[in-house]
């Protein structure tokens, strides 16, 4: 009896270890991740050039940016402002600087590889992407799909047109800090702007 018992102690011990160990290891990648991107933005001649034209307020920090859809896998990710570990544990997070959903440049998203974009490696070229917020629904396209380095600076360049790019650590299924990133490239195609308030008024 004492031989069962000890052993289904140590599978216990086992099981918890295991799962302290997994929530440590994201935790890990999660602030290099945010180190490395921090220190990229400091550099004055990749930092991204606003668009105002669509009128969108600034987010503050953690806050609610709208929702990622991706109608191939058939799911509604929510967006945060920010790529700390908070913002990325309830989420999608957004690169602070990067451009806002339909503005022309680089809109830049990024979450982990074992929650958010646990399916991302399925997405193809042609496939759809919809950012949606308060202001209205932006449907981008993929062009390209990428895998590079961890600390390859053209991820986040600013861009010609409007551009949406959506990385996550890689290879998917690598266990500690991945040493690369799978990067998803997509184009605006069409934006469905909603009305603001001022115009119902006037309509």
């Amino acid at each position: 009896m004492r031989k069962y018992t000890a052993i289904f102690l140590i599978t216990i011990g086992l099981l918890v270890l295991g799962s302290n160990l997994h929530s440590y290891l994201i935790g890990v990648e999660a602030v290099k991740s945010q180190k490395v991107f921090l220190n990229e933005f400091k550099d004055h001649s990749i930092l991204h050039k606003r668009d105002f034209r669509l009128d969108q307020a600034s987010p503050k920090k953690g806050e609610s940016m709208g929702t990622l859809s991706i109608p191939k896998l058939g799911v509604s990710l929510p967006i945060f402002h920010g790529t700390n570990p908070d913002q990325l544990k309830r989420g999608v997070g957004h690169f602070a600087k990067s451009a806002l959903p339909g503005e022309k440049n680089n809109m830049v998203l990024s979450g982990h590889r074992d929650t958010v974009f646990r399916q991302l490696g399925k997405l193809v070229e042609r496939d759809e992407l919809i950012v949606s917020n308060d202001i209205g629904d932006f449907l981008y396209k993929i062009r390209k799909v990428r895998i590079v380095d961890e600390d390859d600076l053209t991820v986040i360049v600013p861009k010609p047109r409007a551009t949406l790019t959506v990385t996550t650590c890689y290879p998917f299924y690598y266990i500690g800090n991945a040493p690369q990133r799978y990067v998803v490239i997509a184009e605006l195609i069409s934006s469905n702007l909603k009305k603001s308030k001022k115009q119902e008024d006037t309509s």
